[in-house]
C-alpha cells in the first residue's frame, strides 16, 4: 500500500510538472503574437503621380524636294547638325537654267521694244495705249524671270532652320520627283513632352496650379535616370478623350546637352498638393483580387478585414481615398499570421512614429 501512495504522488507530481510547463508555454505565447497596431496619419502633403510620356522636338519636320530631277549633291550626312540656310541638297538644275536663261532672253527682247515704242510716243507717233501694252508685256517677261529664278532656287534644299538630320530617304543619282522626301530634321534645344491625365487628377491640378507659377515636373528617362533639367507644364488640350477619359498635356523642357532625341519615351513625375491626407504604411495592407485590404482591429481586440481606396501612391506609403478614419487601428504587421476575427494582443505604435521610421518598422 505504501509503494501505491508513493507511485500515485509521483504521478500527480509529475501532472503538475507538466502544467506548469504548459503554463509557461502558453504565457511565452501571447508574448510572442503581440502585434503591433498603428492608426492612419492625417497630414498635408505632396503627392508625386507617373505618366508615361512622349518626347518630341520642338520642331520636326520632312525634307522634301520641291522639284523633279535626279539627285546630283548630297552636302551633309545622317545625324549631322545643320545650320538655317545651310546648302543639304542639290537637283540637278540643267532643265530650270535652260528656262531662267530662256525667260531673261525674253526679257531683253521685250525690254528693246518697250524703249522703242516709248521714243516714239514721246515723239507722238504712237499712241499711249500701245505704251502702255508694251509696259505690260516688260513686266510680264520680268515676272517670267522671277518665276524661272525660284524654280532654280528649289533645286537647292537648305535647312529652314537649325537642327539634326535623320537618315536619307534617298540617295545620290537617284530620280526624285517633286514631293519627295528626303530626310526629316529636328530641332532638339528644347523638347515638347506629352503625357496624358486622369481627370481627376487635372481637376487637382487645376486647383493649384496658378498661371503665374507654372507647374514644374521632371523626367525619368528610359534609363531610370532623372533628366537633370525640369520642365514646365505650358499646355493643356481642349478636350478630354471620351474612351481614355484623359486629357493630354504637354512640358517643355530645355535640352541644351541635346541627351534628348525626338521619339524617346520617358516618365513624367508631377508632384501636387493634398491637404488633410490620410496616410498609411504600404506593408499595412494586403490585396485580393486586385482590391486593397488592411486589418481593422475593432474595441474587443478583434480582427476584421476592410477593403479601401487608394488616391494616391508614394514611396512605402498610401494615400487612402475612402474605406479608413483617423481614428481607426490597423494591424501593422503579422499579415499573415492572424485570420479573420481573431481576438490579438497588440501594442500600439503613433502614426507619426511608423510614417517616419518605415525602414525600421519594414518586414
Amino acid at each position: 500500500m505504501k509503494r501505491i501512495a508513493m507511485l500515485m504522488l509521483m504521478g500527480f507530481c509529475t501532472l503538475l510538472f507538466y502544467a506548469s510547463c504548459s503554463s509557461n508555454a502558453e504565457e511565452e505565447k501571447e508574448e510572442e503574437t503581440k502585434y503591433l497596431v498603428t492608426s492612419p496619419l492625417k497630414k498635408d502633403t505632396t503627392i508625386t503621380n507617373d505618366y508615361v510620356s512622349q518626347i518630341h522636338s520642338i520642331q520636326h519636320i520632312e525634307i522634301r524636294a520641291l522639284e523633279k530631277g535626279y539627285l546630283q549633291k548630297i552636302f551633309v550626312d545622317e545625324g549631322q547638325y545643320v545650320k538655317k540656310g545651310q546648302l543639304m541638297f542639290q537637283i540637278l538644275p540643267i532643265q530650270y537654267q535652260a528656262e531662267l536663261l530662256k525667260a531673261q532672253a525674253e526679257a531683253n527682247y521685250v525690254d528693246v521694244e518697250y524703249k522703242n515704242t516709248k521714243l516714239l510716243a514721246d515723239s507722238n507717233i504712237v499712241s499711249k495705249n500701245e505704251l502702255a501694252l508694251a509696259r505690260a508685256k516688260l513686266d510680264k517677261a520680268k515676272a517670267e524671270v522671277s518665276v524661272a529664278q525660284i524654280h532654280l532656287g528649289f533645286t537647292e534644299v537648305r535647312a529652314p532652320f537649325d537642327g539634326i538630320m535623320d537618315h536619307f530617304q534617298v540617295r545620290l543619282g537617284s530620280l526624285v520627283n517633286e514631293g519627295d522626301l528626303l530626310t526629316t530634321l529636328s530641332d532638339n534645344s528644347k523638347m515638347w513632352v506629352y503625357f496624358n491625365v486622369p481627370e481627376a487628377e487635372y481637376l487637382n491640378y487645376k486647383t493649384h496650379a496658378q498661371e503665374e507659377n507654372l507647374q514644374h515636373v521632371n523626367l525619368m528617362m528610359a534609363n531610370q535616370k532623372m533628366f537633370n533639367y525640369p520642365g514646365v507644364v505650358q499646355t493643356v488640350e481642349a478636350d478630354f478623350n471620351n474612351e481614355t477619359g484623359n486629357i493630354a498635356f504637354r512640358a517643355t523642357f530645355p535640352n541644351p546637352n541635346g541627351l534628348l532625341r525626338h521619339g524617346e519615351t520617358g516618365n513624367i513625375q508631377m508632384t501636387l498638393p493634398m491637404n488633410n491626407a490620410l496616410i498609411i504604411p504600404q506593408k499595412a495592407t494586403f490585396e485580393v483580387l486586385e482590391k486593397k485590404y488592411v486589418y481593422v482591429v475593432d474595441k474587443d481586440n478583434k480582427i476584421r478585414s476592410r477593403e479601401i481606396t487608394i488616391a494616391a501612391e508614394m514611396p512605402h506609403i498610401f494615400v487612402v481615398r475612402s474605406g479608413l478614419s483617423k481614428d481607426d487601428k490597423i494591424l501593422l504587421e503579422g499579415l499573415r499570421q492572424v485570420k479573420e476575427n481573431e481576438k490579438i494582443q497588440y501594442k500600439f505604435v503613433q502614426p507619426a512614429s511608423v510614417i517616419s521610421n518605415l525602414s525600421l518598422y519594414a518586414e
